[in-house]
């Protein structure tokens, strides 16, 4: 049985993790041991970036409704417990963005909220 020698595979996956590295600061792009904690760490704080970005996006959804709410003469929490009860269902992307882009709309649907309310 012939001898199997590992060079090439070793190659090809250095190569990969030092093609990851590129453009990192000094030694962290040319040294492997360095590019390699330097991609792993890098690896995990994309993988916590994911996460909080959701929780960003949300938290600004909610700052940009309470704040158009409050023009209304409502607070979010009331507005959000008024929609629910009047059947409206429109995520905290949409409401923000009809916030922004139709304040007409936006207070028609406070509107609807109030109704639901009384």
């Amino acid at each position: 049985m012939a001898r199997v020698k590992g060079a090439m595979m070793t190659r090809k996956r250095r190569n990969k993790t030092l093609k990851l590295a590129k453009g990192y600061w000094g030694s962290k792009s040319k040294h492997f041991k360095m590019a390699k904690q330097a991609v792993m760490k890098s690896g995990n704080y994309a993988y916590i970036g994911r996460k909080q970005k959701k929780r960003e996006f949300r938290q600004l959804w909610i700052a940009r409704i309470s704040a158009a709410a409050k023009m209304n003469g409502m607070n979010y929490s009331t507005l959000m417990n008024g929609l629910k009860k009047a059947g409206v269902v429109l995520n905290r992307k949409m409401l923000s963005e009809i916030a922004i882009n139709d304040p007409a709309g936006f207070t028609a649907i406070v509107e609807q909220a109030k109704a639901a309310l009384n």
